[in-house]
């Protein structure tokens, strides 16, 4: 069926075919780019010039004439932001940046082909809106002078704006990077301002040369290639369609089809890890994505990065899932609506991060249950957690029990993402009695949770910064209680 081709069939079909052979041909360009275009020896001009272009022909490679498209989204939100005052221009840019993406999306799934991920130009877009709508945003906030280095002050030329959207190593697969980073890489600071951030102690011989990215790109490159044999390996064994299959649900006990559930949710991860490893180490390779050094001295190549496997795999929370999936997105739906969204805010990200993903009615069905998924564990989290604590035993039953209810409850939930159309999701939790909607609900009402200024405060108040290390993206708390008031 249609939904086999978007888990597994799809690998091989010749779009992506082309998609991996550009992708590692924009590999061996990048080399070429930090060697040969090093701004120690080239001007800015010249680097933005170069990316854009090579940008532009990977694009029309693998999508033809679509590719149009990128130069079009790109060029009215442009057009936005110098027409339009920097008090609303965040918001135009958000509804346009984002009408066009669906415009599109919709046009594709049901005007063109419906279920068969062919080629899909509709995925760079969804990079380009979030880069637009990031940079709108932070010039938005950069004249409202918050203190943050994310924040831009003066407007972009349109070569900048275009080499940002469009360069090529990113314009496959990202991952969605801050403006100021980006600038900071081509015009040569990115090791600079990182390095004077880095404690002192490392030893004067980094200072002088550029760290190399060469280790980092080796390891990422590794990784991608157990990612791309254990999906090839093993996704057709396990496919996700049998999960809703009349004989698979008839003979098999509960526990059987849970265990089976986790498996072939398994399987379709693969596929992402070995595109948004190998898109970062392409920027790696390129000299991008440098973010200081290690305790020991070695170089962090961790920037723009776009997840944590081992922290996916063995995530003992929703929330520490989230975290390190999708790493990117995560910041930039954080930023656009998490922190400015006045009311229900863990809803309104759900949604547009439905929105963002695409047409497919899989995709709401996915994100409506993340929703109840995250206040119930939200719930738990905040009334369950702190028994636990007493002793390491104690914790370690409760990392496994938390562990096991974590992966369960994801595969729960994105099993409508993967399976992408109203009727197989439905059928699927049909015949799971929607237990989980039901314990969530129940949980989130049941359960009392503090609303979230005050939880900022008592952060605030006890001390939260030390924690901060382990909480990668919740170092924004006390900062978006800032944005909120100026918002």
């Amino acid at each position: 069926g249609p939904t086999h081709c978007a888990t597994c069939g799809s690998v091989l079909q010749p779009n992506n075919v082309n998609f991996v052979v550009c992708q590692l041909f924009a590999l061996l360009t990048a080399v070429w780019f930090r060697l040969y275009l090093h701004p120690s020896k080239t001007s800015p001009l010249v680097r933005h010039v170069v990316a854009t272009l090579l940008g532009f022909y990977f694009a029309l490679f693998c999508f033809g004439w679509y590719a149009l498209h990128f130069l079009v989204q790109s060029g009215i939100t442009y057009g936005i932001m110098i027409l339009s005052g920097v008090e609303h221009m965040h918001k135009y840019c958000l509804v346009v940046a984002l009408g066009y993406l669906s415009i599109c999306q919709i046009t594709r799934v049901y005007v063109f082909d419906y279920g068969m991920y062919s080629a899909d130009f509709t995925g760079p877009m969804m990079v380009i809106t979030q880069k637009i709508t990031s940079l709108a945003f932070e010039m938005h906030d950069g004249k409202v002078e918050l203190q943050d280095h994310l924040l831009i002050k003066r407007m972009p030329s349109l070569l900048e704006y275009l080499s940002y959207n469009c360069n090529f190593m990113g314009i496959l697969a990202g991952p969605t990077c801050s403006y100021n980073d980006y600038i900071a890489f081509i015009e040569g600071r990115s090791y600079r301002s990182k390095q004077l951030d880095t404690n002192s102690k490392v030893n004067g011989a980094h200072k002088q040369n550029d760290p190399s990215p060469k280790a980092s790109v080796s390891s990422k490159l590794g990784t991608c290639a157990i990612s791309l044999l254990v999906f090839l390996s093993v996704c057709k064994v396990f496919p996700v369609e049998r999960n809703i299959d009349d004989e698979f649900i008839a003979t098999t006990p509960f526990y059987g089809q849970v265990v089976y559930l986790y498996l072939s949710m398994l399987t379709t991860r693969p596929k992402y890890y070995f595109v948004w490893t190998l898109a970062d180490a392409i920027n790696n390779a390129a000299g991008f994505g440098f973010n200081g050094y290690n305790k020991d001295g070695s170089p962090r190549w961790d920037l723009i990065s776009n997840l944590r496997i081992l922290n996916i795999e063995f995530a003992t929370s929703f929330k520490m899932f989230l975290d390190n999936w999708n790493i990117q997105t995560a910041h930039w739906l954080k930023r656009v609506c998490y922190e400015r969204c006045p009311y229900n805010p863990t809803a309104a990200t759900f949604l547009l991060s439905a929105m963002w993903h695409g047409a497919y009615p899989g995709y709401y069905l996915t994100f409506v249950t993340g929703i109840l998924v995250t206040l119930a564990a939200r719930a738990m989290r905040h009334n369950v957690r702190p028994y636990f604590l007493g002793s390491p035993t104690h914790k370690l039953v409760y990392d496994i029990i938390t562990w096991a209810g974590t992966q369960i409850a994801i595969c729960y939930t994105v099993v409508p993402f993967v399976l992408l159309s109203v009727a197989p999701s439905l059928k699927f939790y049909r015949s799971w009695y929607f237990c989980g909607h039901i314990a969530c609900l129940l949980l989130a009402v049941a359960l009392p949770v503090k609303p979230r200024h005050l939880r900022t405060k008592e952060m605030s108040n006890s001390g939260a910064h030390q924690t901060l290390d382990q909480q990668p993206l919740t170092g924004t708390d006390h900062y978006s209680s800032l944005k909120l008031k100026t918002t």
